[in-house]
């Protein structure tokens, strides 16, 4: 049976993570114990728990899940929500100083050190994180790179969360998301991105430099920024193409229904 191993980074990504195991306890009737409590469909509850869960004494099922972040704040608020206590004390990890909406802090220094401490205890492989701030975007990225890297076989499933066109928590939300993307092309299976927006938003303030001696102080080269932001546009202009591709066959498509029609008359 294929087992799948959840992960969740940063604030955003454990905000999300903590809602998707209160659903998928309940579908599977485990209570915030960890204990199964039968509502009459124990055969259909059981008969896939393995997928998400592993057995522990006492009859106890506990996630197999990791949550990451490099402040301790959000495991404390997940440890004290209605189901903190279903999971184990290794499955939290965590630093102490934050990535302060930094890509490069979670990428390179801060979120690396924490990476390569734990990475040996990861097999199999979902992540929910979000682009925009530093730890999701900078050190959830740089996880799914050495996961893909130790296992390139494994199918690798991201669910990503952008950053609001409108409402916007750090003014360099745009160098987040598109260092972030850079990376989910090369490593990830599958993840759903607004491409163009972010992109213009990146361009607009690379040109003028804005903030960037934030992530050069960190470590990181000016041609990472022109790398991403070329592979961004490429993969914007061959998505573009595909999309002027289908609406050519599709405008074949109904002339020649017409000319049916037309014939047929």
């Amino acid at each position: 049976m294929r087992e799948i191993l959840h992960i969740q980074g940063g604030q955003c990504g454990n905000q999300i993570g903590s809602k998707f195991w209160e659903v998928i306890c309940n579908e599977h009737g485990v209570d915030p114990t960890g204990r199964y409590q039968s509502d009459g469909a124990a055969d259909l509850q059981l008969e896939r728990i393995n997928v998400y869960y592993n057995e522990a004494s006492g009859g106890r099922y506990v996630p197999r899940a990791v949550l990451m972040d490099l402040e301790p704040g959000t495991m404390d608020s997940i440890r004290s929500g209605p189901y903190g206590q279903i999971f184990r004390p290794d499955n939290f990890v965590f630093g102490q100083s934050g990535a302060g909406n930094n890509w490069a802090k979670g990428h390179y220094t801060e979120g690396a050190e924490l990476i390569d401490s734990r990475l040996k205890t990861v097999t199999v492989f979902k992540v929910c994180h979000s682009l925009g701030g530093g730890t999701g975007s900078g050190m959830g990225t740089l996880l799914i790179s050495k996961i893909r890297e130790e296992y390139p076989d494994r199918m690798m499933l991201t669910f990503s969360v952008f950053p609001s066109p409108k409402v916007s928590d750090t003014v360099v939300e745009p160098y987040n998301a598109t260092l972030s993307v850079h990376q989910l092309v090369e490593n990830a299976d599958e993840c759903m991105e607004m491409f163009r927006r972010v992109s213009e938003q990146f361009t607009a303030m690379f040109r003028r430099k804005a903030f960037l001696h934030w992530y050069t102080g960190e470590g990181m080269d000016e041609m990472e920024f022109t790398e991403a932001e070329s592979n961004m546009n490429d993969l914007v202009a061959e998505y573009q193409q595909y999309q002027d591709a289908t609406a050519d066959e599709e405008g074949e498509y109904e002339e020649e229904e017409e000319g049916d029609e037309i014939y047929e008359n």
